[in-house]
């Protein structure tokens, strides 16, 4: 899954819990979704992967002449 397109679906995952929406009722069987710290920590470390592949690999410092 796209790293953008992953961090949309957490969001929207955590929103839900967020509003009230962990756990629901089908029938006889009973759906949670997934706790909301295992979440923040999913978020944190796709928001790191998506911060790595938006910067540059390289950097140059330019050092200023002595004199």
């Amino acid at each position: 899954m796209e790293v953008v397109a992953r961090r949309e679906a957490l969001m929207k995952a955590i929103e839900k819990i967020e509003n009230g929406a962990q756990e629901y009722r089908i029938g006889n069987r009973t759906v949670r979704r997934a706790d909301l710290a295992s979440l923040y920590a999913e978020l944190e470390r796709v928001d790191a992967k998506l911060s790595q592949l938006e910067r540059p690999s390289m950097t140059a410092a330019v050092l200023p002449r002595r004199r």
